[in-house]
């Protein structure tokens, strides 16, 4: 009887989830393969549906294994409800938050969480408001028209989708965190600087590492891991990738990209005496180039699309950069600053600010102390105070337009 309501209560989840998020991609295809005429219902996507759904998941499995105490429903609820990180994660398991629910100790102000909290919400707003969208914003313009774009802006269009996830998710997660620290309650890592992998098996280490957790616990592990064989283990990665790349779409490109990353991956484990010799920095260069290219498919309207872009790439076919792809770089603010300074104000034109927005992203990502590491050490001071309140101010008179985290979508 209990296999039984387990069936019923997974179907009944990923019923919700298929409905609205693959519903249309379905008929779609089916539309395409038999030349029928099933009407599309463009449905709206619930904000968060593939965090929530897997986080009810997780519950629902373990609780069939019997790993999860005696919670009352109030305490389930506000487990999946939890908003922090409700609409775009870390997928969290219900061992990490709900004993903190119920943490005497974490119902009263604590004004040293509550600065760290504040620090951490500031860093991941300013990752978003002041770099993701503006990379954005010519990653936008980019796709918009890949006809016009050359190699040198089809480089740049690639590694400016590289910088702008990375800053949008990873600046929500912090932002996440940090709320959930105002309130005391500890939310779990997502990030750990990912772009400083040196190979792809650390990079899903280190990036959305919630949603790895959850293939490996509740997919990979069961499927039998690395336990049956190479030719089980390659096969059971590649399932979990393909999934994996379904989880973050509706479109083929998202399948095609979990199959990248899983034909990477394998290819890893086969030839691993090879890449443990490789020098750190090829090992890196080798992971960055991938994740860029691979990214190109995840942005993509389609696969086609995608194909061009890498096509203007390899073209090799350098020229200007298109005044239009510079111009989000343009910050009213930035100029306006830049420009009373003596000696500097020559850099207070697009071209040269494109240039330290992307010097700044890549010392950022591979350099500097991520969000996790800042709060680890946090301690109030004035210093602090003063770098949390200049970030939140400059985000605020930065806003501009509808601005929408990317994975909102997913």
């Amino acid at each position: 009887m209990r296999k039984i309501w387990l069936i019923l209560a997974l179907f009944s989840n990923l019923a919700v989830l298929l409905y609205f998020k693959y519903y249309d991609f379905f008929f779609i295809n089916i539309n395409r393969i038999f030349g029928s005429s099933f009407a599309l219902k463009h449905l709206l996507l619930p904000l968060g549906i593939s965090f929530f759904t897997f986080q009810q998941l997780s519950y629902i499995i373990d609780s069939y294994r019997g790993e999860v105490p005696d919670y009352n429903f109030l305490d389930y609820a506000l487990f999946v409800t939890y908003f922090p990180q409700l609409i775009a994660g870390p997928i969290v398991t219900h061992d990490e938050m709900v004993p903190q629910f119920a943490d005497e100790s974490k119902k009263r102000f604590q004004f040293e969480q509550f600065s760290k909290g504040l620090y951490a919400f500031a860093f991941g707003l300013a990752k978003k408001v002041l770099i993701a969208d503006t990379f954005g914003n010519a990653v936008t313009w980019g796709y918009s028209n890949v006809g016009l774009l050359n190699s040198t802006n089809g480089i740049l269009l690639m590694l400016f989708y590289t910088f702008q996830i990375y800053f949008d998710f990873s600046g929500y997660c912090d932002m996440a965190t940090g709320i959930g620290k105002m309130f005391n309650i500890d939310i779990t890592m997502n990030f750990n600087s990912p772009y400083r992998a040196l190979t792809i098996v650390d990079f899903w280490k280190r990036w959305h590492i919630t949603l790895t957790r959850f293939f490996t616990r509740y997919v990979y592990i069961p499927l039998g891991g690395n336990r049956k064989g190479q030719a089980r283990t390659y096969l059971n990665t590649m399932i979990v990738f393909l999934i994996s790349g379904l989880w973050h779409g509706a479109n083929w490109t998202f399948v095609l990209w979990g199959f990248l990353h899983g034909a990477f991956s394998i290819i890893t484990r086969i030839f691993k005496n090879f890449f443990d010799k490789l020098h750190p920095a090829f090992s890196w260069i080798i992971t960055f180039l991938f994740i860029n290219l691979s990214w190109i498919y995840f942005r993509a309207d389609s696969i086609s699309q995608a194909n061009a872009i890498i096509k203007i790439i390899g073209g090799l076919n350098f020229g200007n950069i298109k005044p239009d792809f510079i111009q989000p770089f343009a910050s009213k603010f930035a100029i306006m600053f830049l420009s009373q300074i003596p000696y500097i104000r020559l850099f207070a034109n697009p071209s040269y600010l494109m240039i330290i927005f992307v010097f700044f992203a890549m010392t950022a990502v591979l350099i500097m102390k991520n969000t996790n590491e800042r709060i680890e050490s946090f301690y109030p001071t004035r210093g602090r105070l003063v770098v949390t309140t200049v970030l939140v101010f400059w985000c605020i008179v930065s806003f501009a337009g509808v601005s929408v985290f990317l994975y909102f979508n997913f």
